[in-house]
């Protein structure tokens, strides 16, 4: 199986058992280990993080107009 696909299975399977079992449950800690263990082989492989996740890229929102560039407080 492509790099690619199998990191999106298995974090597909992980996001799954997370909604179904919750975060503490044995099955799911390890199809987490697993999903990171298959995005870090595509990794290694050379393909970005960015071809994992297939959401489009998004700007920023705007910052607060208390948190605005070279302003304290």
């Amino acid at each position: 199986m492509h790099p690619i696909r199998a990191a999106r299975t298995a974090q597909h399977h992980a996001v799954r058992a997370i909604t179904t079992r919750g975060l503490a449950h044995p099955l799911t800690l390890a199809l987490l280990a697993v999903a990171a263990t298959a995005a870090a082989r595509a990794w290694d492989a050379g393909h970005p993080v960015t071809e994992t996740h297939l959401a489009p890229a998004r700007e920023a929102p705007p910052l607060m107009p208390n948190r605005q560039a070279g302003r304290r407080g």
